[in-house]
Formats: C-alpha cells, sequence, structure tokens
C-alpha cells in the first residue's frame, strides 16, 4: 500500500476528486495555501494499493491543469525618497506536486 500525497490547485479539487471517486478511489481533503503566490490550494491525501498507484497518478495528471498567470513580483525595500516600479512577471502555476509513499502500517478502526 502507498500514501499518495497530491498538492492541486483548489479549481481542480472537484473535477479531480469526482474522477477518482468514479474510479473507486476516496481522498481526504485539506484546504492548505501556497506560499510563494499565497493562494488556496487543495491537499489530498490517499491510500492507494500499489497497483493503482499509475492510474491514481494518471487520474492526477489528467485533471490538474498547469495555468500561467501574471504576477507582480516582491518590491524590495528603498530608502523614503526612492521608489521602484517592478513590471508583472509570467509564472506557471497549476499542476499538481505528487509525492508517493510507502505505507508500513494501516489500520481502519470501526
Amino acid at each position: 500500500m502507498k500514501l499518495v500525497i497530491a498538492i492541486i490547485q483548489s479549481k481542480d479539487a472537484d473535477t479531480l476528486t469526482g474522477a477518482l471517486a468514479a474510479a473507486g478511489h476516496h481522498a481526504t481533503r485539506v484546504d492548505s495555501a501556497g506560499g510563494f503566490l499565497r493562494e488556496c490550494n487543495v491537499t489530498l491525501f490517499l491510500g492507494v494499493p500499489d497497483e493503482a498507484v499509475a492510474v491514481v497518478t494518471g487520474l492526477i495528471t489528467r485533471h490538474c491543469q498547469a495555468r500561467r498567470r501574471f504576477v507582480n513580483p516582491l518590491v524590495p525595500v528603498l530608502e523614503p525618497a526612492e521608489s521602484f516600479v517592478t513590471a508583472p512577471v509570467a509564472v506557471e502555476i497549476g499542476g499538481a506536486t505528487v509525492f508517493v509513499l510507502k505505507v508500513e502500517r494501516f489500520e481502519r478502526t470501526a
């Protein structure tokens, strides 16, 4: 058994969890936030049999889209009389960050 941890954009969460459920995989969903853009993300935790890891990661890849977005870089600290204008920078966000971990022990209590 493996523990799949997937950090995805909130925009992709409902579609992905629906696809996972349709394929018979249930996930625990935890809202999270990224440090760089401070946007809302979702972290999914799934207990998956070894032979189903490829199916689950395939669904994640299929349903989590990368997107391009323009952000304003952080302005450096300047002297009070100075000004600094920055142009927006294109960054790619989205997709998924996926971790697959071995599970030493799994229990389900009643």
